[in-house]
């Protein structure tokens, strides 16, 4: 009977340490770059005061570094700034579970749902930036080789590659409402904006048309 009540007793408490560890939220992060080491690592609130009370920070070691953050909210993740050349500032969503943490000259983090998402959308920011850039460069160059109508294609077909990206994203925002990742992946691009007119009243504006709210 002893035996039972002690294995009941094991067995309870494994569960309520389980328990009590998947509602804390863990950073587990590796630096790749020898020439990193022993330099601080910094976790610092996406939105708000950054103080000695709000960041907090850690040296590397062994290539590696762990937080344990308290507020669920977004941070930046960043290296000391004398030495953050070549490496990429990360942003995570501080909620429960192991987020896995790469900080290289592509940062990542996967691991929880929101950071999974969040990576996701990363990529796909990234992928963006590349396709858009290359062609509104290649627009300019049209532009000063007098080529005026194939300036306008390319512009086009950039603006195509916006407007897919911007309902990718606004998608996403849709999926995860009611988190942290989706309130700021709605405010990326939201759907109209307040205009002041000239009499000093506001009307609503449709952000893709820049047209009235009807």
């Amino acid at each position: 009977m002893r035996k039972f009540l002690f294995l009941c007793m094991a067995l309870g408490a494994m569960m309520f340490v389980g328990c009590q560890k998947s509602k804390v939220c863990q950073i587990h992060g590796t630096v790749v770059g020898e020439q990193y080491e022993g330099k601080r690592i910094f976790l610092v609130p996406f939105s708000g005061p950054a103080t000695a009370e709000t960041v907090d920070s850690i040296e590397i070691k062994d290539g590696k570094f762990e937080f344990t953050p308290d507020s669920m909210q977004m941070y930046k993740i960043l290296l000391d700034y004398h030495y953050r050349f070549g490496t990429q500032p990360l942003i995570v969503v501080a909620e429960p579970g192991e987020i896995k943490v790469t900080i290289d000259t592509i940062s990542s983090a996967v691991g929880t749902p929101q950071n999974d998402s969040l990576q996701v959308w990363k990529e796909l920011t990234e992928k963006h930036q590349r396709e858009y850039g290359a062609l509104m460069r290649l627009v300019n160059a049209k532009v000063k080789q007098n080529d005026t109508i194939e300036a306008a294609k390319v512009k086009e077909q950039a603006q195509r590659i916006h407007v897919a990206y911007k309902n990718r994203t606004r998608a996403m925002a849709a999926n995860m409402e009611g988190t942290i990742l989706g309130s700021f992946l709605k405010g990326m691009f939201p759907r109209t904006y307040q205009r002041k007119m000239p009499d000093g009243t506001t009307i609503e504006i449709d952000a893709d048309t820049n047209e009235p709210v009807k």
